[in-house]
């Protein structure tokens, strides 16, 4: 299947392969090629079973983290990174709330690194005595991460945000909930999420889908049985746990986290796409730094340069976020109430609106320019089930009208916490 943009003047295609692997392939005349190779198994993924069982699994949190760094094992005992880069490429990983992917990009000929991440991802090797000996490497990035107050902000917001879903967990696991990941537990994923038929490929470079076609026959020659994986049902309240929460920490500034929880998931892709463009839009004229509410707050010195807002969304959860630095983290929470009631009483000013929507379109459009911004956008939208392409005809077709609705019924009180970190006290 062909997917075009007479905007951009670029076009994609899609692939089903014989082995179920979905292949996204995005030619593009530059000089390195990007190629992931992700699986729909992220932190969140901690209740499953496959369609032939009665019960449910229960996994330990950070297992797909875990088992992100058990794949780079092999028995011969070879460095993956080593062997990418004698071809050229450079390889990294990562784990996602819903997804795992292995990736390179190279300005070499693809071919050879691809095949090389064939055989990473596709000949799991794990023993007993190897997961006990990551599981220090794994708890060293878990501190790592409890003494970062930027992480430490963001992670409590979730924690204070969500009541059920595993989103509120960090992706790395907890140190105690490591020590239960066993070579068992990693092997039992493996073999549910990542069957070929729950995984992703994206190619995009000076490639062509004949090519990339060839690579995936050779690695994977066979068709290969599939099994449906069902994953358990979340049955998250609307309101948040926790309205507040404040830890101290070894900051100049407060950190603060401002995090409202969107209740409504489609099931539809297109309509949660539509949904997420809205809010986005949304966010981008009410709180971007060119807004007026950002303005007025940094002329005030309650906020700096170290700012951010904007909305996330997939089909197991969705919020939206304020965060930066602030002397006064609860004064900038009044000022943002204060500030969606006048909106909500005047409306969207509608050359703010119009401004935001010509920025963001512009801004897509500069994306393209990059194999890699094109390659993980194109991930994203492909986990998704959607079409990359449509994200600019949304953003034309969103009306202010649409956005006002949004603004009625969200950044609700009851669905909205306070993450902030403070500076540490005196002793």
């Amino acid at each position: 299947m062909k997917f075009e943009s007479s905007l951009l003047r670029e076009s994609y295609w899609k692939t089903t392969h014989k082995s179920g692997l979905q292949v996204y392939v995005f030619p593009k005349n530059m000089t390195t090629t990007f190629a992931a190779l992700a699986t729909r198994f992220g932190s969140i993924d901690r209740t499953f079973r496959t369609e032939d069982e009665a019960g449910f699994t229960t996994v330990p949190a950070g297992t797909a983290h875990y088992l992100e760094h058990k794949l780079f094992d092999n028995p011969e005992g070879l460095d993956p990174f080593v062997r990418f880069s004698e071809l050229g490429a450079d390889l990294n990983a990562y784990t996602g709330y819903t997804m795992t992917a292995y990736h390179f990009s190279t300005p070499e000929p693809f071919a050879p690194a691809l095949e090389e991440l064939f055989r990473l991802v596709f000949n799991p090797y794990f023993t007993k005595q190897s997961v006990a000996k990551e599981r220090g490497i794994i708890a060293e990035e878990i501190r790592s991460g409890l003494d970062s107050p930027s992480d430490r902000c963001l992670q409590n917001a979730f924690e204070s945000l969500y009541h059920i879903t595993p989103v509120r967990e960090e992706i790395a696991g907890s140190l105690r909930s490591i020590k239960s990941i066993t070579a068992q537990t990693l092997y039992r994923c493996y073999r549910v999420f990542y069957q070929p038929s729950n995984m992703i490929l994206v190619v995009c470079g000076n490639v062509t889908p004949g090519e990339v076609e060839a690579v995936v026959d050779k690695m994977l020659p066979d068709p290969i049985p599939q099994t449906k994986i069902v994953r358990a049902p979340i049955d998250e309240p609307e309101t948040v746990k926790k309205p507040r929460k404040t830890v101290h920490m070894p900051v100049a500034k407060p950190l603060f986290y401002l995090a409202t929880k969107d209740p409504v998931l489609p099931a539809d892709p297109m309509e949660r796409l539509r949904r997420d463009v809205a809010f986005s839009l949304l966010s981008d004229t009410l709180f971007s730094k060119s807004s007026s509410f950002y303005s007025e707050l940094f002329e005030a010195g309650l906020l700096t340069p170290s700012y951010s807002a904007g909305y996330s969304g997939t089909d197991r959860f969705a919020l939206h976020t304020i965060c930066g630095e602030s002397p006064d983290p609860a004064a900038v929470v009044r000022r943002v109430r204060a500030y969606l009631k006048t909106v909500r009483r005047k409306g969207i000013d509608p050359a703010d609106f119009e401004r935001s929507r010509r920025g963001l379109i512009a801004e897509e459009i500069r994306s393209f320019d990059s194999t890699e911004e094109i390659g993980n956008s194109l991930l994203d939208y492909a986990l998704e089930n959607a079409d990359l392409f449509s994200y600019v005809p949304l953003l034309e077709s969103v009306t202010r009208e649409e956005c006002q609705a949004l603004l009625e019924t969200f950044f609700l009180p009851e669905r909205t916490c306070l993450s902030v970190v403070l500076p540490k006290r005196a002793k």
